[in-house]
């Protein structure tokens, strides 16, 4: 059944899955590694200065877009109600759901990471650190991405709330993990590796009382 839950969330929300979302964040993290060298000049010393945060933010921004769609949806239509009544509970939906989350936009982020490098000049070792970094601080961003999404599947206007909501919860991960870029040692990757691990505890007990608590309500 988890197998079946599992599959059910990645047709949703992958590129092409009825959902309609699923490109948009892999073509908006694109769209800003091409114009970002358009809105600060030629300069190539100070793309690559500044290019790995770009990504940074760009990853961040692309893991905001699919939130309308990861819970309200699901929720409207009683299907996780209908999960309930075979014996999985909102915590159960809610892991699966986020493994499907993190599958459906970070290794398309990871792979559209090597064009959006070359586009703004960054070294091999500047982009290993990079992807190194989204690799472990991608997971925390789809945690945050759940449980705000789980609050707010309920609320009128919640799309926009939540993109307002993601963005202070996942500065730590952005710090540590764009930090990592001036630090000569992996002490930023292991902080950005460490929040997303707790994150991901935590994400599906918070979201999963959230949907109980929207039920309620």
């Amino acid at each position: 059944m988890i197998a079946a839950l599992l599959r059910r969330d990645l047709a949703t929300l992958l590129p092409g899955g009825h959902g309609g979302s699923g490109l948009l964040p892999l073509l908006f993290f694109l769209a800003v590694a091409m114009l970002y060298p358009f809105a600060v000049g030629p300069d190539a010393q100070l793309l690559a200065r500044t290019g790995g945060g770009v990504i940074w933010i760009a990853a961040l921004l692309a893991a905001i877009l699919p939130l309308e769609k990861l819970v309200s949806g699901d929720l409207d239509a009683g299907i996780f109600d209908q999960l309930r009544l075979r014996g999985i509970s909102e915590e159960t939906a809610m892991a699966v759901r986020l493994l499907a989350h993190w599958l459906a936009f970070a290794p398309f982020l990871l792979l559209a990471t090597l064009p959006a490098a070359a586009l703004l000049g960054l070294d091999g070792k500047t982009t290993q650190t990079v992807l190194l970094g989204l690799v472990a601080g991608t997971p925390g961003l789809a945690a945050v991405g759940l449980i705000v999404a789980a609050l707010t599947a309920s609320m009128r206007g919640g799309a926009a709330l939540a993109g307002l909501m993601v963005i202070p919860l996942a500065v730590p991960i952005l710090i540590f993990g764009a930090g990592a870029l001036a630090r000569p040692d992996p002490g930023g990757l292991l902080l950005a590796g460490a929040i997303s691990l707790g994150l991901c505890a935590v994400a599906p007990f918070g979201a999963g009382a959230a949907l109980k608590a929207a039920r309620e309500t």
